[in-house]
């Protein structure tokens, strides 16, 4: 069996990336599609097995992708895989699931639906300007219709939440099934040896991730907590913090050392709404509960006293309330652990290895 796979862009490594290494692996031989691909921001990530980019693909727009969003419809669009393949796989969030193809079918895996065309306020608005902001919208409006198109057009649609599936019903009008992103839930798992000293969260510093929130709190509870990661929010998160015993550890890319953070955490802070939120869940399968804002992905991963604390507001007030509650209850890592289980990559494979195979 013939087999492609199409991704999105590759110039950062995030969830909907370390999918994709998942079904890399799955499947060796299958080329990888994707708008451009930057292997320096990839740490060397899928060298060799990109074969194809878009007119997009060179250094100025990789590091300001952003500015570029209107044309990436267009260059999508360009990409043709021809009619080599039985079926083709798109790990996208909406790009990558317009690629050009003819008689393979296609099995779109959705990590979360087209933001910038369906949550502008929240993933437009951070980084335009308010005169520009208001002049997008024909574009939004626009983006909208091409998104909800194209999104009716594959096989089938795979999503990684039952948050996203609810919307995939909205927005495009499909039905699709649930299955979760993988963690590889052998590697991450407890540790009962090592001493739980610090909180813990992680991902990219951009507005949506409400890592602001997460720093006013910790100013004021005076706990330690490791920031992991980078990004364009990195020098303002710098400055807003008071405590010394914030600490910004940059990116960390190797597993063992990231399990090792896992396993350390008191909990996960985990305070913005995302689509599933696989570093929560790998946070979960090292037996660290998660304090989550009580919305989609987090909604669904945590039950309030038995594997983490959720919270109801998105603001510095709430989360340290939620992490003074959570210092009066203690979390048996075995039983947090446990519920992971629905999250790992066997159950990933077994279900993905199925849907292929039909």
């Amino acid at each position: 069996m013939n087999i492609a796979i199409t991704h999105d862009y590759l110039n950062q490594f995030g969830g909907a990336e370390r999918v994709l290494e998942t079904f890399s692996e799955m499947y060796p031989e299958a080329p990888i599609y994707s708008l451009f691909y930057d292997k320096d921001s990839m740490n060397g990530r899928f060298a060799g097995r990109v074969v194809k980019t878009s007119f997009l693909d060179n250094g100025f727009i990789r590091k300001r992708h952003r500015a570029f969003i209107p044309l990436m419809p267009l260059a999508a669009r360009s990409i043709n895989l021809g009619d080599g393949y039985d079926v083709v796989i798109s790990n996208s969030v909406g790009f990558g699931k317009a690629m050009r193809h003819k008689g393979a079918r296609h099995i779109f895996y959705c990590n979360a639906l087209l933001r910038y065309a369906w949550d502008p306020k929240t993933h437009l608005k951070d980084f335009l300007p308010e005169p520009l902001y208001t002049l997008s919208r024909p574009a939004t409006w626009a983006m909208k219709q091409w998104d909800r198109k194209t999104g009716r057009k594959p096989d089938i649609i795979i999503s990684n939440s039952e948050y996203t599936r609810e919307r995939v019903a909205k927005f495009y009008g499909r039905d699709s099934d649930v299955i979760y992103p993988p963690v590889d839930t052998d590697f991450f798992c407890p540790d009962k040896e090592i001493k739980k000293e610090y909180y813990l969260a992680i991902g990219r510093f951009i507005p949506y991730k409400k890592f602001d929130i997460v720093v006013k709190a910790f100013n004021e509870l005076d706990l330690p907590v490791k920031i992991v990661g980078d990004g364009r929010e990195y020098e303002r998160l710098k400055f807003i913090a008071k405590s010394p015993r914030i600490e910004f550890t940059g990116f960390v890319h190797d597993p063992e050392k990231l399990r090792e953070l896992y396993r350390g955490a008191k909990a996960f802070l985990f305070p913005q709404i995302e689509d599933f939120g696989l570093v929560a869940a790998e946070a979960l399968a090292c037996g660290a509960p998660v304090i989550g804002f009580n919305a989609a992905g987090a909604k669904e991963m945590v039950t309030d006293g038995e594997n983490g604390i959720l919270f109801n507001e998105q603001s510095p007030e709430a989360l340290i309330d939620a992490v003074s509650k959570f210092e009066k209850i203690n979390f048996n890592p075995t039983v947090v652990s446990a519920g992971s289980q629905k999250f790992s990559r066997k159950e990933f494979e077994k279900r993905m290895r199925f849907i292929v195979g039909e």
